[in-house]
This record gives C-alpha cells, sequence and structure tokens, in this order.
C-alpha cells in the first residue's frame, strides 16, 4: 500500500529535503506541500493525504491550529498528523498532542526513524520521540500521586486489565512488549487498547498517554 504524505512547513529547502528521504521510499508518496497552516488545509481537502508531516511554527496558521482542524477529537477524516518540529518544549507537545496529532518528532530524527514514523501513524498507531515521553512524565510527575491509590475517578469505567494496559500504553511500551508484560497475545492486547480508546474517547495511543499522564493514572518513576 502507497502512503500519501503532504509537507507542511514554511521553509522550502527543509520540505525539500523531507521529499528527498521519502520519495527513496518505495511505499512514499509526497502528494504536496504547504508552506502554513492554512495552505495546509486546503491541501488537505484536495489531496486526501494519509499522513501531514506538520511543522510547528509556520505564518497565518500555526501547527497547532492546523493539526485540530485536521485531525481533532471531533474530525473523521482519514490524515493522520505527525509532528517535525525544532521545538523541544512541554506546551507545543501537549498542545500538539491535545490537537490530535498521532506522532511528534524532532527535525534532527535520523531518516530511517522519520520513515518507520509515518509508516506507524499511516497505520492507525502513534510515534512519540523518547525526549517527549520523558519530557510528558516530568511535566506532570509533580502532579500524580506517589502510593497505591485507586486509579481516578474517572478510568472507572475501565476493567483492571484494561487500566493495567493503560498504564503501559502510558510507559511508551508498543503491544508486543504489552503482551510481554502481561503473558497474553498481542492480539488480547490490541482488543484491550481498543476498548480503552472507546470508552475513554481518545483517538489513539498518545491521546491515552497524555490522559493517563493528566488523570494521574501514571506515577513517577513508572518509566
Amino acid at each position: 500500500m502507497t502512503i500519501r504524505v503532504l509537507l507542511v512547513d514554511d521553509q522550502p529547502l527543509l520540505r525539500t529535503g523531507f521529499r528527498m528521504i521519502l520519495e527513496a521510499e518505495s511505499d512514499l508518496v509526497v502528494v504536496g506541500e504547504a508552506g502554513d497552516g492554512q495552505q495546509a488545509l486546503d491541501q488537505v481537502r484536495a489531496l486526501q493525504p494519509d499522513v501531514v508531516l506538520m511543522d510547528i511554527r509556520m505564518p497565518r496558521m500555526d501547527g497547532v491550529e492546523a493539526t485540530r482542524r485536521i485531525a481533532g477529537p471531533d474530525r473523521s477524516g482519514p490524515a493522520k498528523v505527525l509532528v517535525l518540529t525544532t521545538f523541544d518544549l512541554d506546551e507545543y507537545v501537549v498542545e500538539a498532542l491535545r490537537a490530535g496529532a498521532s506522532g511528534f518528532l524532532l527535525k534532527d530524527v535520523p531518516a530511517e526513524e522519520l520513515v518507520q514514523a509515518i509508516r506507524v501513524v499511516a497505520d492507525g498507531a502513534a510515534m512519540l520521540a523518547p525526549s517527549v515521553t520523558r519530557r510528558l512524565l516530568d511535566m506532570y510527575a509533580t502532579k500524580l500521586p506517589s502510593g497505591d491509590e485507586a486509579p481516578p475517578q474517572a478510568l472507572t469505567v475501565l476493567t483492571e486489565r484494561e487500566v493495567e494496559v493503560l498504564r503501559l500504553v502510558a510507559r511508551g511500551l508498543s503491544n508486543a512488549e504489552i503482551a510481554a508484560e502481561l503473558f497474553v497475545s498481542e492480539t488480547t492486547v490490541k482488543t484491550h487498547v481498543g476498548h480503552v480508546l472507546t470508552k475513554l474517547q481518545l483517538r489513539d495511543r498518545v491521546q491515552a498517554a497524555v490522559y493517563a499522564y493528566e488523570s494521574g493514572l501514571v506515577r513517577p518513576g513508572a518509566m
């Protein structure tokens, strides 16, 4: 299957570099480019990409607002947004993920990791740079409980096993790693993750991770 990618960045030279990297892959095709968030919205409507590689700081409309309009909680379109930026700052990380981004990487990511991230996001999963996962935990660490308290009230819609799976998702574990941790099959893990997303009305694993941090489910030292 060919993955259709839209490049959104206000620097033409960077877009050219990304295009060269992606078009060297047989399963990726760059269908268009945009220099700001407003152009990105127009291109998404016209070109129907599978993945939008989105910068954060741009003129006219920034990447966070563009992401919200493309992939926000109330959107049902097929396009997934992978944010790629030089700004490894907490406010950008959290706002982009809340806006509906399925991943967040830094622009100095190796080419092979960028390509893999696009494939992962296109497949409906999520991708976070390790530094971003670490920052999320650090950001909420002072707000989290430190004992063996019961899960937050908001999580009572989940079964005990689903809460356990959510904790592991928030730690950044893949389905295979969760399956090994819990001694169950990957298919079972996938089912549990699906139930968690449905019950909590979350779009993907990234939003599940943010939810786990904000609700206090993930505790300091859990990584």
